[in-house]
C-alpha cells in the first residue's frame, strides 16, 4: 500500500477483503488443544493470557517472549501459580530479547498474544501472520501511518491464510455497548447529529531509572511516555473511545482538527507527550464529534461516549452506565459478562468452528482515526484521512534494528504551528 490510496479506495479494498475465499484452516490440527505464545510480558500482556486461559479450557501457555527477563519471569511466576499446570512453559521455550518473538512463532504456537508496546506491533503481526499463526492483539496497532499500512497488508495476508485476527478493543464485546449500538442503528434517538468522545483520567507514573540503564533502556521500561514506542495518548488509551465512534458512525472520519499540549506534565521523565488533547472529528455525513482525553492527577474522570440524535440519545459509560433515551428507553440493567475474556472466546471460538474472525481492519481504521488526531493537534494543521493514510511518517524503522544500547531517539515537545505535518 505504498502508493496514494484515497479513503473511497481504503473502503473499496476493505468490502473487498471481506468476500475474499478462505483457504485451509489453520490450527492445532487432531487436538483440542491450542497452544498459545504470548510477546510482551508485562502487566496488559499477563492479563491477556489470563482471559485466553479463562476463555477456553483447551488453551495452555506455551512460549513466553519479552525484551526484560524480569517481566518475563514474573509474569511466568504468576501465570502459573493461577493456572498451575496449564501454562506449560519449559525452559526452553522462555526467550528474552529483541528476538524474541521470532523464537516464539517457531516454538510451536497455535495463537500468538501479541501485547509489547505498540511501535513493536506491525513488524511482530506481520511475523505472526507469515508464520501462520492465530493473532490476538493489543490496541492500537501502530504509532504511525507506515505501521497502520504493514497491519493492513498482515490482515490481507491473515485473511488469504484463513487466520484468526482479534484486537484488544473489547468494548465490542461488552452487551451494553453493543445493545446501545443496535439501538442507535435501528432509530431509536433518530438522526444523529453529534456525539462526543471522553478519556479524562489519572496520570500514569513514570519508572526511576535504575544503574546500569542505558537511554534506550529507560525509554522502553518508560514507553508510555514516547510517541515513537506508544503513539501518546489518544492512540494508545482514547482508541477505545475512537474505536467506539467509528463503530457508531459506521465509517472512518474525512478531516481532523484538534488542539493539545502539557501543562502537568512538564519535567523530562515524561518524554515528548502531552497531557492533554481536544479533537473534532467530521464524517461524511457531516456530523462532528468532539473528543476529549487528559491525563491529569486530582482532575475529574470520564471515560463514555455520548450520541445525540434529532430524537434522544445514548450513553456510554465505560463499563457501568449505558441507556438510550429517545423513541423508546432502554437500559441493558447490570452485565455480568466479562469482555476481555469475551473477546478471546469469541477468537478461539471462530477459530475451532474453521470460521477464523479477522478484525484487522476495524482496528487498523482506529488506530488511524486516532493518529490523524494526534497529528493535527501536535502541528496544528487540519488533517484529512487521506493525508494521514498517505503520510511518509515512519516510526517502525527505529525498531526494525533495535537493541539495547540503540542510540534512544531525542524527539522534541511538538510544537503547534512549528512542528511540520509528514
Amino acid at each position: 500500500m505504498s502508493q496514494s490510496i484515497t479513503r473511497r479506495e481504503f473502503l473499496k479494498a476493505g468490502a473487498a477483503l471481506s468476500v475474499l475465499p478462505l483457504a485451509s484452516m489453520v490450527h492445532a490440527q487432531g487436538s483440542d488443544r491450542i497452544k498459545v505464545g504470548l510477546v510482551g510480558c508485562g502487566g496488559r500482556g499477563t492479563g491477556a493470557a489470563i482471559d485466553c486461559l479463562r476463555a477456553d479450557d483447551g488453551t495452555v501457555i506455551w512460549a513466553l517472549g519479552d525484551i526484560f527477563e524480569d517481566r518475563l519471569n514474573a509474569s511466568h511466576e504468576g501465570l502459573k501459580e493461577q493456572f498451575a499446570e496449564r501454562v506449560q512453559v519449559a525452559p526452553e521455550r522462555r526467550f528474552v530479547g529483541f528476538d524474541a518473538y521470532k523464537k516464539v512463532l517457531e516454538s510451536g504456537v497455535d495463537l500468538v498474544l501479541l501485547c509489547a508496546p505498540p511501535a513493536f506491533r506491525p513488524i511482530h503481526f506481520l511475523a505472526a501472520v507469515e508464520a501462520g499463526k492465530h493473532v490476538f492483539m493489543e490496541k492500537p496497532v501502530a504509532v504511525c501511518p507506515e505501521g497502520v499500512r504493514m497491519v493492513l497488508r498482515g490482515g490481507e495476508i491473515a485473511q488469504q491464510k484463513r487466520l484468526g485476527v482479534m484486537p484488544g478493543t473489547q468494548y465490542r464485546w461488552h452487551p451494553g455497548y453493543q445493545g446501545v449500538i443496535e439501538r442507535i442503528r435501528a432509530g431509536h434517538i433518530g438522526e444523529i447529529r453529534a456525539a462526543y468522545a471522553y478519556y479524562n483520567a489519572a496520570s500514569p507514573v513514570p519508572r526511576p531509572r535504575e544503574a546500569g540503564w542505558s537511554d534506550m533502556v529507560y525509554q522502553l521500561r518508560n514507553w508510555l511516555f514516547y510517541t515513537w514506542l506508544a503513539g501518546d495518548q489518544p492512540v494508545e488509551q482514547f482508541v477505545h473511545n475512537i474505536d467506539v465512534m467509528n463503530w457508531v458512525m459506521g465509517s472512518v472520519p474525512v478531516r481532523a482538527m484538534a488542539m493539545g499540549g502539557r501543562q502537568v506534565r512538564t519535567a523530562p521523565e515524561y518524554g515528548d507527550v502531552y497531557d492533554h488533547f481536544a479533537i473534532e472529528y467530521e464524517y461524511p455525513n457531516g456530523v462532528r464529534v468532539l473528543a476529549m482525553c487528559r491525563q491529569m492527577d486530582n482532575t475529574a474522570y470520564r471515560v463514555s461516549n455520548l450520541v445525540v440524535g434529532a430524537e434522544g440519545q445514548a450513553l456510554m459509560e465505560q463499563f457501568t452506565n449505558f441507556y438510550v433515551r429517545g423513541k423508546e428507553t432502554w437500559e441493558p440493567g447490570r452485565q455480568w459478562l466479562n469482555p476481555y475474556v469475551e473477546e478471546h472466546r469469541v477468537l478461539i471460538q471462530s477459530i475451532r468452528k474453521g470460521e477464523p474472525i479477522n478484525e484487522t481492519r476495524t482496528i487498523a481504521e482506529s488506530t488511524l482515526t486516532a493518529i490523524m488526531g494526534r497529528m493535527s493537534a501536535y502541528t496544528g494543521k487540519i488533517v484529512t484521512w487521506d493525508a494521514a493514510m498517505n503520510s511518509k511518517q515512519n516510526l517502525v524503522e527505529r525498531v526494525i534494528n533495535i537493541n539495547y544500547d540503540s542510540p534512544a531517539p531525542q524527539d522534541p515537545v511538538p510544537i503547534p504551528g512549528k512542528t511540520p505535518l509528514i
